[in-house]
């Protein structure tokens, strides 16, 4: 970097140093010390501008489609946060391995590469709402400089969007496969007429996992056995909307985490982000990490529900007579506390996406990534009293995440169980496998 770039990159970046940034007058290994405290400095700015877009995102998203289609949500989400990490990450010079682009423009503002990355990609998948992004995209380069560095950050955001949206061009997302459902006890039947969600989606390329199989579970329980004649038991208890055994607590939680995953846990991203106040860089890398592991768990978490095909409590409750087990007595007036979404048990992909979020979560914050706590609202939460709820850490967070659906009445608890192995896996090995910091 030549000493014009490196003090128009000191210009853009607000920040005050010696002239040995640049390499005037510095003694050996100056240069090269004084640019990593730069480069740290820079990568301590405000991440303000990650949360914009993150909210953006999910305005465009509701715009779209009035948010119905959680899995397409977690490809777009997690396709504008790749696009952000790598372009924070490029005006860099050091610090996070990227996910796809491998350039970089020292001279580039951070901020303007970041909103430009995301609205690059945003109208691209939403051209009818470009007019309204580029004006959230105006609002967020009013806080930059003008001038060389403001123009160098939008044209790299720009490069950096379109080579994701041309990387996941053809990933499968549009593709559908047919699906008939079975017949047999066990098996799969509609808990809505002729609707089942997305039939196809385990084919989508994962962004992080070498193969939508790479962590299939097991299968569930026998019918004949007495694990699921327990389980049967439970969500019958438990998950009734008349249930007598089901606390009020119960009731609660169960309506708070009622919505897509990835609006809930991006919103847990999003408070903790606040709350913690990780610099730029290390929330561009948090949020980007977070959405990879939600969208490829729902890509795993489809490929073994169309892999099982296993039924829901609506159906197996309703037809107990028919599985074969003694111990399970059918109610033909079972109905859940909440609507039954229409796919398979098992695994609960709810549970999935929870805990591979909670994984990197905790992962990311190092040693005291457990000890945090934090508290949230949920728009879906129906009474006053409990809009807002604490938790210790983000795995307490997600267990109660899973065990709503039990008390939903739409899960068995071992759907709950294995949707929480499966994603305590995918964020395990999505976190050690990319966008490693290079120190």
């Amino acid at each position: 970097m030549d000493r014009i770039d490196c003090a128009q990159w000191m210009l853009m970046a607000g920040l005050a140093l010696s002239a040995s940034a640049c390499g005037a007058e510095a003694e050996p290994g100056e240069a090269e010390e004084s640019l990593e405290s730069t480069q740290e400095a820079l990568f301590s700015l405000p991440n303000d501008v990650v949360l914009e877009w993150n909210a953006h995102t999910i305005d465009a998203l509701t715009e779209h489609d009035g948010y119905a289609d959680p899995l397409v949500a977690t490809r777009v989400l997690t396709m504008v946060h790749l696009a952000m990490h790598d372009a924070v990450n490029a005006t860099a010079y050091r610090f996070y391995r990227p996910y796809t682009f491998k350039k970089r423009d020292l001279t580039a503002n951070p901020v303007a590469a970041a909103a430009s990355a995301a609205h690059e990609v945003l109208i691209r998948l939403f051209p009818a709402q470009r007019a309204a992004l580029s004006g959230k995209l105006e609002a967020s380069l009013g806080g930059v400089p003008n001038g060389y560095s403001e123009w160098r950050g939008v044209a790299l955001g720009r490069r950096v969007g379109q080579q994701l949206v041309t990387l996941r061009s053809d990933d499968g997302s549009d593709a559908s496969t047919p699906y008939t459902p079975g017949s047999e006890p066990g098996d799969y039947q509609f808990t809505m007429p002729g609707v089942i969600a997305r039939p196809g989606w385990q084919n989508v390329t994962p962004f992080g996992l070498k193969s939508s199989n790479q962590f299939r579970p097991g299968p569930p329980p026998a019918l004949a056995s007495a694990e699921y004649a327990a389980a049967y038991d439970e969500v019958k208890s438990r998950g009734d909307v008349n249930s007598v055994t089901r606390s009020a607590e119960e009731s609660a939680y169960a309506r708070f985490w009622y919505e897509f995953s990835d609006i809930g846990w991006n919103r847990v991203t999003r408070v903790v982000a606040e709350q913690e106040q990780p610099g730029l860089a290390s929330t561009a890398r948090l949020f980007a990490l977070v959405n990879v592991a939600m969208a490829d768990s729902y890509i795993a978490g489809w490929d073994a529900k169309f892999h099982y095909d296993f039924w829901r409590p609506i159906t197996a409750i309703q037809q107990g007579d028919r599985d074969g087990n003694p111990k399970t007595v059918a109610d033909p007036s079972f109905t859940p506390l909440l609507v039954t979404p229409p796919v398979q048990d098992y695994p609960s992909t709810h549970s999935t996406l929870g805990a591979a979020a909670a994984e990197v979560l905790t992962r990311h914050f190092g040693r005291h990534g457990d000890e945090i706590g934090f508290s949230m609202t949920s728009s879906t939460a129906s009474e006053p009293e409990v809009e807002l709820r604490s938790f210790d850490s983000f795995r307490q967070a997600s267990e109660e995440n899973a065990d709503s659906r039990v008390v939903a009445g739409i899960h068995f608890p071992f759907a709950c169980a294995a949707g929480l192995s499966l994603g305590e896996k995918i964020g395990k090995h999505v976190f050690e496998n990319h966008l490693q910091s290079y120190r």
